[in-house]
Parts: structure tokens; sequence; C-alpha cells
């Protein structure tokens, strides 16, 4: 029909202008997935509804559900995506392997490569995939214990696949690494790349990946204190049972860090703590979410109350961070449970708590970076953050992965942190 046809057609029918046809996108599935992955990572799995995330996409709830059944399978279908993503990119190609047979049966072809460069290439080519889907990692790292048991499974055996792929290089190029040593190494490099998706900093691609990289090699070189077999790790001081709100307090995160806050009832809280009845925690908390957020300020104050006298005690900002890392590593040790819960549940503390918390974040952030900054000028402010980010991402990281074993001993995680932000041990 020609342009005339067209007009003569809208006259006759009345239509004062042209019917505006509405198809469905090609990559509907690939824009459902990355709707709900940034949904997810914002609000966590429980946070969110089918609606929440169609009406993101401006599209009804039931054009969702021709793609997805239900929530939970859209949750399942990402996370295993992106796993599957990230062992992929830890295989190294076939030239790596040189003449020869390689593992498959297939001959090799050339030289195979040095163990700096297998290991190079696990490293780029995982930082790249992580780059490439951020939000979704937020998920593999926090979110995933929601999964099904089954589905945890194939999401755990994904993650070894990552991990022994970076050991396995990091050990021929470091042949002298203890088993101990190479476990730490591995998971610690895994927790540098992947601490992006603790945050929202941004940097372009290329910066980042540089910047990551960077930091990853950092650690590749790590001589890691000698593990002390009988040193006695930080624990928390007991609290008396007549002491009940800081009992509820300490009962009421141990629960969340175990089962995750939307499972936890205030009923389990209360008998927890040695409460006779629910009711009884309300004479100390307005209900479950005051609790999380008295968690999450004394967590919050923790880090940002130590900046002032450290720097002020400090003969420069080198000796102020390393003071603050050794004060941040006690501290996490001490309160494992709290760290783990400051980085899994924000999404569910009461609204009006949040910015206030955002706010003691971002500056304890910048506190930092600023520091930071001092000892490494070449740095910008947003590569700066990020280095904090990671650094602090290593000390959950390894509490969770080595928490029964003392491999990932205060001395040892206090190193790492000091190689990923100053590039090097600190001097003081």
């Amino acid at each position: 029909m020609g342009v005339d046809n067209r007009r003569t057609a809208r006259k006759v029918s009345g239509d004062s202008a042209p019917r505006e046809i509405r198809r469905r996108p090609k990559n509907r599935r690939a824009q459902i997935a990355a709707a709900s992955a940034a949904a997810f990572g914002a609000l966590g799995y429980h946070g969110v509804s089918m609606d929440d995330i169609a009406s993101g996409l401006g599209i009804s709830s039931a054009a969702l559900y021709r793609h997805y059944p239900s929530k939970y399978a859209l949750f399942r279908e990402e996370l295993l995506r992106v796993g599957r993503a990230m062992t992929e990119s830890v295989e190294l190609p076939q030239e790596a392997v040189g003449r020869g047979m390689a593992a498959d049966g297939v001959g090799g072809v050339g030289e195979p490569w040095s163990p700096e460069r297998r290991l190079r290439h696990v490293l780029d080519a995982l930082i790249g995939v992580t780059i490439e889907n951020r939000p979704t990692i937020t998920l593999v790292r926090w979110e995933g214990r929601y999964l099904e048991p089954e589905d945890l499974a194939v999401l755990t055996e994904q993650q070894l696949t990552v991990v022994g792929a970076i050991g396995t290089q990091l050990g021929a190029l470091r042949p002298e690494l203890a088993e101990d040593d190479l476990r730490v190494l591995r998971a610690a490099l895994l927790s540098v790349i992947t601490s992006i998706a603790d945050h929202h900093a941004t940097l372009p691609a290329k910066s980042l990946a540089r910047l990551l990289d960077s930091a990853s090699w950092s650690l590749v070189p790590a001589n890691l204190p000698a593990i002390e077999a009988d040193a006695e790790l930080p624990v928390a001081a007991e609290i008396p049972d007549s002491f009940k709100h800081e009992l509820l307090l300490r009962k009421a995160v141990e629960l969340f860090h175990d089962r995750g806050y939307p499972n936890v009832s205030v009923e389990e809280i209360a008998t927890a703590a040695g409460l006779s009845a629910a009711s009884a925690v309300y004479r100390f908390y307005r209900g479950k979410s005051d609790l999380l957020a008295a968690a999450f300020r004394r967590a919050a104050d923790r880090v940002s109350g130590a900046i002032g006298p450290a720097v002020a005690a400090a003969p420069d900002s080198e000796a102020a961070l390393t003071t603050l890392i050794e004060q941040y590593v006690e501290g996490s040790f001490t309160e494992r449970a709290l760290t783990f819960v400051y980085y899994t549940e924000f999404q569910h503390v009461p609204p009006e708590e949040r910015t206030v918390l955002r706010n003691i974040q971002r500056l304890s952030v910048e506190e930092w970076a600023r520091l930071l900054r001092e000892v490494r000028p070449e740095l910008s402010p947003a590569e700066a953050r990020f280095l904090i980010h990671a650094a602090f991402a290593l000390v959950v990281d390894l509490g969770r992965t080595f928490s029964a074993e003392p491999i990932a001993s205060p001395a040892r995680v206090r190193l790492l942190m000091q190689l990923v932000l100053f590039g090097r041990p600190a001097r003081s």
C-alpha cells in the first residue's frame, strides 16, 4: 500500500493517527534476564515479584509468564547461566596445550603456553565475564543459597570448577606453594575479581578490567605468613542472659546468617534468646526489621568510628591505613556472622534506615580511598574505591570459605588486604 492509499484508509476508518504495531522483540528472554538480574541484585530474591520484573520491562505479567513459569525458574536460569559462563571462561584454548595430545585426545599445535600466560588467560577471561555479568554475579555471591538443593549443588560445582582452574594455573606458575597456601590465594583471586558485584561504583569496562588485572596480579606472588596451629582466633565476648537487648541482637544476627533474613521469625529469635514469647522482643525492638537495622548500624559504626583515631595517631596515610586494615580484620573475625549479614541482607533494612546507612558506608569508603590515594597518587578516586571494596570483600569471602580452618588467619588476611590496596606489603 502506497503513502496516499494509507492516508485514504485512515480517513475512511476515522483514525486520526496510524496505529502502532508492537512486535515482540527477538531478544525478549535476554531482556527479561537482564531486568531480573538487576532487580534481584538490588532487592534480593525475596524482595522481587514477577509483577515488579514485568513492570520494569513495560510488559504484562502474563507476557512474562509466557517465557518463565515462575519467579524461581527465572532466578534459577539466570544464576546457572552465569555459572556456566564463568566455568567456560576459565577453560584454556587448544593452542595453550602445544604439541602432543591434549586432555580430550586432540593433538596440540605449536609450543605450549608458559604457566604465566595460562594464568593470565584464565584471569583475564574471568574478569571479562564478571564485568559483563556484574548484576548477576551479585546473585551468585549472595543469593545462591536460596536455590533448591539440586540447583545449589550445580552452582557450587560450577564455582569449584572456576576456583580449581585458577588454582591449577597458579600452582603451575608457583609449584613451591603448599596446598593450603594455594587454596587461600586462589580464593583471594576469585574474591577480588567478583568483588565488583558488592557495590555500585563505576568505571569504564576497559579501565575496570585493567584495575582488576593489576589487583589480581598483586596477589599472585604473595608469600603468606606461616600458619600458627595454636593461634587463637578473635571471638566475640559472651553476653550474659540478663542482657536481653544485646542477646537478642546477637541471636538475631546468627539466625539471619544461618538461614537468611526472610526465613527467620520473631518467635525463633525470642526462643534463641531465652524469651518465653515473641511479644517480649517488642520491649527492646520494634520488630525483626528493627533488629536488622540495629545490626547494620553497629557494623557501619565500627568501621566509621575507627577512622578518626587511626588517622590522628598515625605519622602518615600508609600507617593509618595499615592500622585500619588490622582493626577491620579483627572486628570482622570477631563478628563473622555480622560481617556476612552486612553483605547479604541490606535490601531488607527498613527504607528509612537505608539512606543513613548508605551515607555512613559511602563516607567510610571515601575516607579509606582518600588515604589510599595519598599512598598511591596514580589512582583515580574511582579506582581507589574499587580497591577498597575489593579489600573488604577479601575479609568476608575468606572468612566464610575457611571458617572452620586456620589457614585464612588474621595475619594472612591482613597481608592480602595490603597487597590489594598498596600493591605490596605495608612498610609500617
